[in-house]
């Protein structure tokens, strides 16, 4: 039941996100190898979006560790529990807390030990900054964990990528690439060279913008339309060479339009969540969560409206623009 529940959520959480973003592009599958215990380290620019969008675009069902606080909630926690996140616990949340990652970390050595895969955001924190802060050491104490009660395994570290055209925005694009395997040394006294080899392998996958013109060269990419997503295309605008692709600006209309038939939504993400967020890495994460949770309690009172003998033809009209409006809003970007 467990495992049949997990995958009505993938797939209902599959369907969501392809329609709060216009594109999302997957690349590298074929570096997945088989029958090995996967560490995969990916870079994390947007809060629980990232996660969802690895557990639901991959071809595996990796254990996710994520950021403990979204566990606070009862609710929360039991879906969490259910797409395979685990907590971890941070110094932010108390010292007291911090003994309970003993109990991921047994878990994680368990699912490596029967080749499985396990996913973590191994710089210990998220931003919307375009760049790779250091990593952690937790994707190296797992490994070294699981090869201490098993010396017979062979882990190996996928690097993974998550980029975004507009982090905080719908219609967007996103571009997941997983990279080529990386063995792990047995040694454990090599831990540190194989956290460096990672940095530099997530390093060439992801579009990372030296903090010194950090401002300056985002505004340039963004007004040229450069396709911020694609380190290749964002290197050669930034040495003078042409970029093949562009992603064109939002049509502001069409947002608009959007937002006045899916009012009762936008009201709730503007009066009632974005005023109490104190971190704006989650203003996707919410986003989605009201569609995903609320659009379709919306438009299934929109359609019981249809039926009303009174205002029937009207609640036809509101509702067929409403869902014009955000396939005109999805198409906004090419």
């Amino acid at each position: 039941m467990r495992r049949l529940i997990y995958k009505a959520l993938r797939f209902l959480l599959k369907i969501g996100l392809h329609v709060y973003y216009k594109k999302i592009v997957v690349e590298g599958l074929e570096n997945i190898p088989k029958n090995q215990p996967l560490i995969l380290v990916a870079n994390h620019q947007n809060a629980l979006i990232d996660p969802l969008l690895v557990a639901t675009h991959i071809s595996i069902r990796p254990y996710f560790l994520t950021r403990a606080a979204v566990f606070k909630n009862p609710v929360a926690a039991y879906l969490l529990n259910l797409i395979q996140m685990l907590p971890v616990y941070r110094v932010l949340d108390g010292f007291s807390t911090i003994p309970q990652n003993q109990q991921t970390f047994q878990k994680t050595n368990q699912v490596l030990q029967q080749n499985g895969s396990v996913l973590i955001f191994a710089e210990g924190n998220h931003s919307i900054i375009r760049n790779i802060r250091p990593l952690s050491k937790g994707f190296t104490r797992m490994a070294y964990g699981a090869l201490a009660e098993c010396p017979e395994l062979n882990p190996v570290v996928i690097p993974v990528s998550i980029q975004y055209s507009a982090h905080k925005r719908t219609a967007g694009v996103v571009r997941i690439i997983l990279g080529e395997s990386i063995s792990v040394n047995p040694d454990p006294t090599q831990a540190l060279k194989l956290t460096k080899q990672v940095e530099e392998a997530l390093k060439a996958l992801v579009v990372d913008i030296p903090d010194a013109t950090y401002p300056e060269t985002l505004a340039n990419l963004l007004e040229n339309q450069v396709d911020v997503t694609n380190k290749q295309e964002v290197e050669h605008f930034l040495s003078g060479k042409p970029t093949s692709y562009q992603v064109k600006s939002f049509g502001s209309l069409r947002n608009k339009l959007m937002k006045i038939f899916h009012l009762p939504l936008y009201w709730i993400w503007l009066f009632g969540i974005a005023p109490k967020m104190e971190d704006e890495v989650f203003t996707s994460t919410w986003k989605f969560l009201i569609g995903f949770v609320l659009a379709p309690i919306y438009y299934f009172l929109l359609v019981l409206c249809c039926f009303h003998p009174e205002y029937g033809t009207w609640a036809i009209s509101f509702l067929l623009m409403a869902w014009i409006s955000l396939w005109a809003n999805q198409n906004s970007q090419e």
